[in-house]
């Protein structure tokens, strides 16, 4: 697959037009993760975001107590690390390499540039983000009613 159709697959990335996704493609650079390599770290800054172009990551996050609990496996098409990119907060998870993964990465601050430049990129993106936002909430809120009538 190219990266044009790549980035067109990307439901982050699904309502920017081909000129959008072309000026994206451009402010990325390539880079291979091997298994085991770390993309991100947990509590550091959130400083581009990560398309997996293929491989495959899992995601883990270290909880106040020191456990650590799995979130989730992603592979081809998965966006890594675009809140911290957006809210300039530091990283909530960690996410590692669990076979050799290739990804475009796009900086902070050419995601930003970008969006200035822009702004209907920041406006096709935000759809996506408050989506992915209310799906979090609703899960979050579902497992609190589980707890709660187990508790």
């Amino acid at each position: 697959m190219d990266h044009i159709a790549l980035l067109e697959s990307v439901s982050l990335f699904s309502r920017l037009d081909g000129r959008h996704l072309k000026a994206i493609l451009k402010a990325c650079t390539e880079r291979r993760f091997e298994p085991g390599e770390m993309l991100v770290e947990q509590g550091n800054p959130g400083i581009g975001l990560f398309i997996i172009v293929d491989g495959k990551v899992t995601v883990t996050k270290t909880l106040r107590d020191g456990q650590s609990v799995h979130i989730s496996d992603n592979g081809v098409g998965d966006v890594i690390g675009e809140m911290s990119v957006l809210d300039g907060a530091m990283r909530t998870a960690s996410v590692q390499a669990l076979e050799p993964t290739n990804c475009l990465v796009l900086s902070a601050w050419s995601f930003k540039s970008l969006m200035e430049r822009h702004p209907e990129v920041a406006l096709g993106i935000l759809p996506v983000v408050v989506q992915r936002f209310r799906e979090t909430n609703d899960s979050f809120l579902d497992l609190s009613t589980v707890k709660a009538q187990i508790g």
